[in-house]
């Protein structure tokens, strides 16, 4: 006998992945649509949408068609959902749980595991989460057994990876094996040969980016037309970086390298990097694309550079110093001044050239001296001094900033009105469809209109200023400011030290040459904010 639910929208959800596809049929999204399509229409329950992840793992919850499931549920067009069992909705019996107990009750969403006899709406479902447990158990034995197999063949010398590398394609005949691919092959040893003569990784870069050849990651996916250049890639040229780790592997000398990098779970997607004296080298594996001798000069070439840049030379500003306009890292870069260390430049320009960015380079001498001066402005400042200038900064800021943290703080306490007030909207729902007992409902009721009470109480309270609490801060600042003047009085040198607890960061505009009284000259924008002031160092210098 059909149960009639008026007031019912439910959602199919299907999931089946490669491990799954070894129970045969009885796993199969056909088989699971049946099931449920079938158990939807002895119940009564309209079906208004379904979602299928097919070949994704129940211990990931990024899946597509999951997400785009949560999404719904928080636009109120289900209330219902169905699956087959516990581990079609997940493996990780923390996180199934977390759904069951917390996320699907507060969003006022009935579940169903038809094989389990799993209804969120009774309240006889404490097996649960101990399915859960023997879900992630089951899930945490196939890893293994999977990163075991994987392992042997790494051993074995059997290449494991999705994709084969650039200048090299799968064997037909045994996927396990790589042989050259004719066309990204030709491009390997072009490389090798010019990297070889002395030609830089940046300058290759620009050469083929110059003739219009595909990089690895795109000719990848002109290879694999399933995959979407969009998302898979995402330079979408040759760079610096891309044309070393080609010239370093030793993939080309017909030798195999796997296991340089390792999940840190088998639940989490996220990978880490592992030492090369941990990766499993297995020797004359395919065909070689390069020579010994090719190789091992290229080496020297990328190891000789590494050490000319070197020589006892230490950036101060990594980590502080930013291109002013993309926001990236200012890297070292080489330079033909005789008396001159090195340049910082725009660390996307130097990957990824002009389409990325402009060079912002500034030469590293006149960075530190810029820098140097700076701090000294301040810390020679007299105490009278130091305290005229935060009256001013007192003046000038005081109303900005107390009004963006009142209104940041409005903000907040508005959209937690919001949401309690849905909450309470699913209470009185949910209790006309007769899911929560009258008993349960008016406690409930009662506790977040309390809520609501206190938030509106919140919101009007901010209309009176915090005028205590803002100098406060100032204060602060300024009592600071004092104990560097003392400390740093007689500053001569920059050290890493120094500069971290006296900057937060440094920005470099780009530079433009202008004509002066001494002749041609390079005029360029520098911001720093000083840790211990409430607004940024601006200065334009001439060099």
């Amino acid at each position: 006998m059909a149960e009639q639910h008026a007031a019912c929208r439910a959602a199919l959800y299907l999931r089946l992945s490669r491990d799954d596809e070894n129970s045969g049929e009885s796993e199969s999204i056909g088989n699971q649509r049946k099931l449920l399509t079938d158990y939807a229409g002895q119940h009564g329950f309209a079906i208004v949408a379904e979602y299928v992840d097919d070949g994704y793992s129940g211990t990931n919850f990024s899946r597509p068609d999951f997400q785009r499931m949560l999404r719904d549920v928080d636009a109120g067009k289900i209330n219902l959902i169905l699956v087959k069992d516990l581990s079609r909705l997940g493996r990780d019996y923390i996180e199934t749980g977390r759904y069951l107990e917390l996320i699907f009750p507060e969003k006022g969403v009935r579940f169903i595991a038809v094989n389990d006899g799993v209804d969120t709406a009774r309240d006889d479902s404490d097996m649960a989460p101990f399915r859960n447990v023997v879900n992630e158990l089951y899930a945490r034995d196939t890893s293994r057994k999977i990163r075991s197999a994987l392992h042997a063949k790494m051993r074995d010398g059997q290449f494991i990876g999705n994709f084969a590398p650039y200048g090299y394609q799968k064997d037909p005949d045994d996927k396990n094996h790589l042989i050259p691919d004719q066309d990204s092959a030709a491009i390997v040893r072009e490389l090798f040969t010019c990297a070889a003569a002395g030609t830089q990784p940046a300058d290759l870069a620009r050469l083929l980016n110059g003739r219009g050849v595909l990089p690895p990651s795109r000719y990848r996916c002109a290879k694999n037309l399933h995959l979407k250049p969009d998302k898979y890639s995402k330079y979408k040229e040759w760079t610096s970086s891309g044309v070393t780790r080609i010239l370093k592997d030793v993939v080309y000398l017909g030798h195999i390298a796997q296991g340089k990098t390792k999940k840190l779970s088998f639940k989490s997607s996220k990978t880490v990097e592992t030492p090369p004296e941990q990766w499993v080298l297995v020797r004359n594996q395919h065909t070689p694309l390069v020579t010994e001798q090719q190789f091992d000069a290229v080496q020297r070439q990328i190891s000789s550079r590494r050490i000319e840049r070197g020589k006892g030379f230490c950036n101060l500003f990594s980590g502080l110093a930013f291109c002013a306009d993309c926001g990236k890292s200012m890297s070292t870069v080489g330079t033909r001044k005789k008396d001159s260390a090195a340049n910082l430049a725009c660390g996307a320009y130097k990957l990824r050239g002009s389409t990325a960015c402009t060079n912002h380079f500034i030469p590293y001498e006149v960075l530190y001296a810029q820098v140097l001066a700076a701090i000294r402005c301040y810390v020679s400042l007299t105490p009278a001094e130091c305290d005229a200038m935060f009256q001013r900064l007192h003046e000038r800021l005081h109303l900005d900033e107390q009004t963006a943290q009142q209104q940041t703080r409005r903000d907040t306490l508005q959209k937690e009105l919001e949401q309690v007030g849905r909450l309470i909207g699913r209470l009185y729902e949910d209790r006309l469809e007769g899911k929560i007992s009258e008993t349960n409902f008016y406690p409930l009721l009662e506790q977040q209109e309390r809520k609501t009470a206190s938030l509106k109480a919140q919101i009007e309270a901010l209309g009176a200023p915090e005028d205590a609490a803002f100098e406060s801060v100032l204060r602060r600042r300024q009592a600071h400011l004092h104990r560097i003047i003392a400390r740093y009085a007689d500053i001569q040198t920059l050290t890493p030290s120094l500069l971290f607890e006296l900057i937060a960061r440094i920005e470099v505009g780009q530079g433009t040459y202008v004509q002066t009284e001494s002749g041609k000259c390079r005029k360029q924008h520098l911001s720093i904010t000083f840790r211990f002031l409430p607004e940024a160092y601006e200065t334009d210098i001439v060099y």
